[in-house]
């Protein structure tokens, strides 16, 4: 198991830290490993998904279907060590389907009492299928499960597990009888991420590897304690001045009232909130992680502009009509980081 030293303490090391963070890329390296055997052709996507548990938050997947999104969260259940659980998204999902009820039971001595039924969000990794087909009202059922790990049922609070993490899908083609996600939930993603058709030689091992008489399965490469325990070590690595003042160049910069770029002022309706800087600096903590670094980089904070901001940020009606796309106006905010 991960053990996490309290750096709060002066009397340890940095050195201590150094050993903790390059133990635990050891352990993520084992953990690339075994989901690569199972998930083909989507390295970044793997990546971006595991810095976003890694980061303690929730994860935006959009694709179009069968390019295995729900074979990569049952992957990571198994390979993380998680409980996971599976909602398929209806028009007709209700609240209760996902958060549980309560039911009227009869005991000892005809004394009646109600008892609470926990839904399938009570697990560690749940994964919300085609979550923009229920309608708002069971949608804003999981925004205090995502907010403040816990749900509230006839007054009581019921605590989710540890960890928690959503992973969500969306399908980007068949927009008819959908309802798109409130910006409010959306900024609760830690990150949208992008799930693209494979490239021809990864796909060519995937049929190789899927069609056969034996088909590769995941293997366990980390416990659900010691994933906590990765996370809290991701929030006590240290972020130099550049980096911080990177981030908030980039996130203030895309918001129209603060913009410095014309184009920002002239294209958005409004821009990314206090979330999307938090965002950035658990993501790059945990990206150099993943790569094998103490401190994260400006090159960390590049990369993750994009899944971090996309969907934290609205095109006006104008831009819109021109044909602006969010993604040339999220290049020209991380060309301005130099």
């Amino acid at each position: 198991m991960v053990e996490v030293a309290d750096h709060n303490d002066p009397n340890i090391l940095p050195n201590v830290l150094l050993g903790e963070v390059e133990a635990l890329g050891t352990r993520l390296a084992r953990v690339r490993e075994a989901v690569g055997r199972v998930i083909f052709g989507q390295p970044e996507v793997v990546e971006q998904v595991l810095i976003t548990i890694l980061s303690g938050g929730h994860v935006l997947l959009v694709g179009v279907p069968g390019l295995g999104k729900t074979k990569l969260v049952e992957t990571l259940g198994t390979v993380l060590g998680l409980d996971e659980s599976r909602v398929q998204f209806t028009p007709d999902l209700m609240p209760a389907d996902i958060l549980g009820s309560e039911v009227l039971e009869e005991g000892e001595g005809g004394r009646r009492a109600f008892r609470f039924i926990k839904g399938p969000v009570f697990c560690q990794l749940l994964m919300a299928d085609e979550i923009n087909r229920a309608s708002p009202r069971t949608q804003s059922a999981l925004l205090q499960a995502m907010q403040e790990r816990k749900v509230a049922i006839a007054g009581q609070a019921h605590p989710l597990p540890a960890p928690f993490h959503v992973l969500a899908t969306q399908n980007p083609i068949e927009q008819e009888g959908t309802y798109p996600l409130p910006e409010a939930q959306l900024d609760r993603f830690l990150l949208e991420v992008e799930v693209t058709y494979p490239d021809e030689a990864a796909e060519r091992a995937m049929l190789l590897a899927t069609t056969g008489a034996a088909e590769a399965r995941a293997v366990n490469a980390m416990s659900a304690a010691e994933l906590v325990a990765a996370q809290g070590l991701i929030r006590r690595i240290p972020v130099s001045a550049q980096v911080l003042d990177a981030i908030l160049k980039l996130v203030r910069g895309a918001r129209p009232e603060t913009a410095e770029l014309p184009m920002i002022r002239q294209h958005l309706a409004w821009g990314p909130g206090p979330r999307a800087a938090q965002a950035l600096m658990l993501a790059a903590r945990a990206r150099a992680v993943l790569d094998g670094r103490l401190a994260p980089s400006i090159e960390d904070v590049i990369a993750l502009a994009e899944p971090v901001l996309r969907h934290r940020m609205a095109l006006n009606f104008s831009a819109r009509a021109d044909g602006v796309k969010l993604q040339e106006v999220i290049g020209a905010l991380k060309n301005s980081l130099g």
